[in-house]
């Protein structure tokens, strides 16, 4: 779809809404000044026509059909056409999720044409501010070139925002003790690692700019592209910073996951301890009241009177009592004064 398509000489739009593509093509061969193009998110059908008429290169536009790509700054046709791919991002405070998407940018001596993927990052905005300037669009198409650079570098500052904000709250959660979702701070740690793949690649193709290595740009202009390098020099500071503190709070993230599941694992000896013991007193018991509840000959013959039953029976459970008492007490099992070499505290601590 073609969102805007302007004809501009002398710093000035030369006409009243958007111009016919074959008019722009023809104005870029007889004509003075440049055109600028806007398509967003165009079918490969209006794609082939826009080629046609400006005569792109065939791997350039298979490029802007295909986003996810790398941003760079490359030449074709000898140097007689650039072409750019940026990403765009912008910050989701409903969801506080980075969304992502691209921008391909055809840059001659007279024309400029840009192919969005993607919400963020219009251009009418861009496109204004820079009609009321008239000393900078005379500048022609580099001019252009960095209305887009400003308005896309301009659109990563929330991101960073948002970003710092959401690592801020993961941060403050870790570290107080609790443990964080290890989801959220992976989606995180890989929203920074991707908007780190959008930005850093900008340093040198922005040295190159400012510089006119790859459009002729005067002083002023130069300084404009000066300032929009340094956003992207801090920004790219600040997504490494963001980057390595994610790093450290996954890992911190983990060693309080790792020391609850150490408590957990410290209450489940626990309790297996007590089931032991208890296993272990009454497994005694269990066979003792077994046997002389049994009915057989010596048990008759002998165990006759209250006194022999309470002598054998009641006696017997007794002392097994008593012997797993004494037991458990040598072992370090009961008893806070003893240790598990069955020595009193106090003599072990000498």
């Amino acid at each position: 779809m073609i969102v805007d398509c302007a004809h501009y000489r002398d710093g000035k739009r030369q006409h009243e809404g958007p111009m016919e593509l074959s008019r722009a093509a023809e104005m870029c061969t007889h004509g003075d000044g440049f055109v600028w193009l806007g398509l967003f998110e165009p079918d490969e059908a209006e794609l082939r026509d826009v080629q046609r008429q400006f005569g792109l290169h065939e791997l350039a536009v298979e490029d802007a059909q295909n986003p996810h790509l790398r941003p760079k700054l490359e030449r074709y046709e000898d140097g007689d056409v650039i072409f750019a791919v940026f990403r765009t991002a912008r910050y989701l405070d409903d969801r506080e999720e980075v969304e992502f998407g691209e921008v391909s940018v055809f840059i001659s001596r007279r024309f400029v044409i840009t192919v969005r993927q993607g919400a963020a990052s219009g251009f009418t905005v861009a496109r204004r501010r820079l009609e009321v300037r008239p000393e900078l669009l005379k500048e022609g198409p580099a001019a252009a070139l960095w209305a887009i650079i400003d308005t896309i570098v301009d659109d990563y500052l929330p991101v960073v925002e948002g970003l710092d904000r959401d690592v801020e709250e993961v941060e403050a959660t870790v570290f107080s003790g609790a443990t964080a979702p290890t989801e959220r701070i992976y989606l995180l740690r890989r929203e920074a690692t991707d908007f780190y793949r959008a930005v850093h690649p900008l340093l040198s193709p922005l040295d190159g700019l400012e510089r006119g290595s790859y459009v002729g740009v005067s002083r002023e202009l130069s300084q404009f592209f000066r300032d929009v390098n340094d956003h992207v020099k801090h920004i790219n500071e600040e997504v490494a910073a963001l980057r390595d503190a994610l790093a450290m709070i996954l890992q911190a993230n983990m060693a309080v996951i790792s020391n609850d599941q150490t408590v957990i694992n410290v209450r489940q000896n626990e309790t297996m301890k007590v089931l032991t013991l208890v296993a272990t007193i009454f497994l005694p018991l269990t066979f003792l009241t077994g046997f002389f509840g049994m009915n057989f000959g010596w048990m008759t013959d002998h165990v006759r009177t209250f006194w022999s039953f309470a002598l054998a029976g009641v006696g017997s459970l007794v002392m097994s009592c008593a012997i797993l008492y004494l037991w458990f007490r040598h072992a370090g099992h009961i008893g806070s004064a003893w240790t598990a070499k069955g020595k009193p505290v106090e003599a072990a601590d000498r």
